[in-house]
């Protein structure tokens, strides 16, 4: 069971003025710059106890970003948990009733049996995202973790990556066997779509270096895209040296069977387990083994429910 004693050294910023936006969708802003251009989105607090997105975007509101050419929208996404938020209690307001990460499939979104806080909400702001050439997606860990972009599987989501230039590791993985994500939806993982999409995990949901990082990452991810100006991005990235970026291809999730899966050390993510074979956990009765030399954890949960992952396995890998 998840502790709630982590320190929170970030404050949930006021969201209410950007509750009207003016698209008609509460929550999401549009600002069209009049000159041709992609569609690009960054969108904050998918779960609603990562604060550090919604900082970003606060600072991109108070900031007057605006493009340079096409659109940029910004929006909240699970406003509901996000509101919920309490710093006593910072685990519970992950979501209402259900992950809206693992919601980004038609055949979800299009089951009337299916009902939820967060499956109204992404059915109400599924035809914006329909629009959407280029997201960015910022979200933070449970572990205290090194940042990780989550590029996707496809050489696309990488080269990305690297034109974002941070952080210094970059995950190429398939998501999860609960549900797909958001950066995962239709065209974003279609390798003949021209459509393109990141999700950022900017480090401990609560740290204080995780704000900082988002909004960095966030102009890094508008530069790129030729969304904003130079000298307008430049104070905030002054200092700001991108590494030399690794690679880690995920091979696959560890899907959780069983009731009282447990790990059988408190693993925190990017340890590398030297040998194949090594047992890492026991699902049930059954060990869970390393399936190569050299796998690297990747966010290891603690939310340990059957159907859930409990960590992802990959290795490191040279990318072109």
């Amino acid at each position: 069971m998840l502790q709630d004693n982590y320190a929170i050294e970030l404050t949930a910023p006021d969201i209410a003025p950007y509750k009207a936006g003016n698209t008609g969708i509460d929550y999401i802003t549009r600002f069209d710059s009049g000159s041709p251009g992609p569609h690009v989105m960054i969108t904050a607090v998918v779960h609603g106890n990562e604060l550090c997105g919604a900082i970003a975007l606060d600072w991109l509101f108070r900031h007057d970003v605006r493009p340079l050419k096409g659109t940029l929208s910004l929006g909240f996404m699970n406003t509901e948990a996000y509101l919920s938020f309490d710093p006593s209690r910072p685990t519970a307001s992950r979501f209402i009733d259900e992950d809206f990460n693992r919601l980004w499939t038609a055949a979800v979104l299009d089951n009337p049996e299916r009902r939820s806080a967060e499956l109204t909400r992404a059915r109400t702001v599924r035809p914006y995202m329909d629009g959407v050439d280029l997201l960015l997606d910022i979200h933070s860990m449970q572990q205290q973790t090194p940042p990780l972009m989550m590029a996707g599987p496809l050489a696309k989501g990488r080269q990305l990556a690297k034109a974002v230039g941070l952080p210094e590791i970059v995950v190429t993985d398939a998501g999860h066997a609960a549900g797909k994500r958001l950066r995962d939806y239709e065209g974003f993982a279609d390798p003949a779509s021209p459509k393109n999409a990141l999700l950022m995990e900017c480090g401990q949901h609560w740290e204080a270096a995780s704000g900082p990082l988002a909004i960095q990452t966030a102009l890094r991810f508008l530069l790129v895209n030729g969304m904003v100006d130079a000298d307008w991005a430049a104070a905030e990235l002054s200092g700001v040296e991108l590494p030399q970026q690794r690679f880690i291809e995920v091979t696959g999730p560890v899907t959780i069977a069983n009731e009282g899966f447990r790990f059988v050390e408190d693993y925190r993510g990017l340890e590398v387990i030297p040998r194949a074979g090594s047992v890492i956990a026991y699902d049930g009765d059954k060990a869970v083994t390393t399936p190569y030399d050299d796998c690297v954890l990747i966010m290891p949960s603690r939310r340990l429910n059957p159907g859930a992952s409990a960590v992802r396995l990959g290795r490191y890998v040279d990318i072109a």
